[in-house]
């Protein structure tokens, strides 16, 4: 693993030797096994949505903790985002894992919640951390972005990253998607609770090709009651964004183009 600082944004990244640029013969999807079997409950869904039939991606899913999430862990709002987030990497990743990265003032070590393991895994982990801190998306978007490097993948990443307020460092998390914006992953953001989501709504709607590549990001407000989303309503509301992405993506060819105004195409640093 190297390390170095991005030319443009100045955010140092570690990267593994061979980092992995999205291009055409990354986008080759194979169906998920037919045998998958994602957790349910007594009148769930698995993921049908058109957006996800015929696609092939590793999911993560990156949760807020900081102190104002506290109910959400209490009420088993978030566990039950976790499950359906390994519902939906079993239709889209046929390892049926789910690298889980929990964040607040920094972000913890991405562990992996797999389909044969998982009652109660997201709140003993949860409880591990002990004090909650504040929001530092910056944080928790690099220990994905390493993580996913470190793996050596070249196929697309689906990212779930879920939080109930904006960050405390919105330049710092605006730089970090910025230098990574030549990866394969898409960040799919949904938000908890009553907040005006302001700088989530425009990561959303970026400038493209002035700040991105191509529109990497979406996001949904799941409101102050995310539990009340049917597992079939939010499996059309998180991949919604996805297919169009992976197309966009895969139009700029195995080289790519300049991931910010002004920046050189990406290199390993020296």
């Amino acid at each position: 693993m190297r390390q170095g600082p991005c030319a443009t944004c100045g955010v140092r990244l570690r990267t593994a030797a061979a980092t992995p640029v999205m291009g055409a013969r990354s986008l080759s999807f194979r169906a998920p096994c037919a045998a998958t079997r994602p957790p349910t409950r007594r009148g769930s869904r698995a993921p049908g949505s058109p957006a996800c039939r015929g696609l092939r991606a590793a999911v993560y899913l990156a949760l807020d903790r900081s102190g104002s999430m506290r109910p959400y862990y209490r009420d088993g709002t978030v566990r039950h985002l976790a499950e359906q987030a390994l519902a939906l990497a079993a239709h889209l990743d046929g390892d049926g894992t789910v690298p889980v990265v929990f964040f607040d003032t920094d972000a913890h070590p991405a562990t992996r919640v797999s389909l044969d393991c998982h009652e109660g895994r997201v709140q003993e982990l949860h409880q591990r951390y002990s004090h909650m801190g504040t929001t530092d998306y910056a944080a928790a978007m690099l220990e994905v972005i390493e993580h996913y490097t470190a793996t050596g993948a070249t196929a697309p990443a689906f990212v779930i990253f879920q939080t109930d307020g904006g960050p405390y460092a919105k330049r710092e998390a605006e730089r970090v998607l910025c230098r990574a914006a030549r990866l394969p992953l898409f960040w799919q953001f949904v938000g908890f609770g009553d907040d005006r989501f302001a700088f989530l709504r425009k990561l959303d709607e970026p400038a493209v090709p002035r700040k991105w590549i191509v529109d990497k990001a979406g996001f949904f407000a799941a409101g102050p009651r995310p539990r009340s989303w049917t597992d079939e309503a939010l499996y059309d509301a998180l991949p919604a964004e996805f297919p169009a992405w992976l197309e966009a993506a895969g139009a700029l060819g195995p080289h790519g183009e300049a991931p910010c105004t002004g920046a050189q195409p990406y290199r390993e640093p020296r």
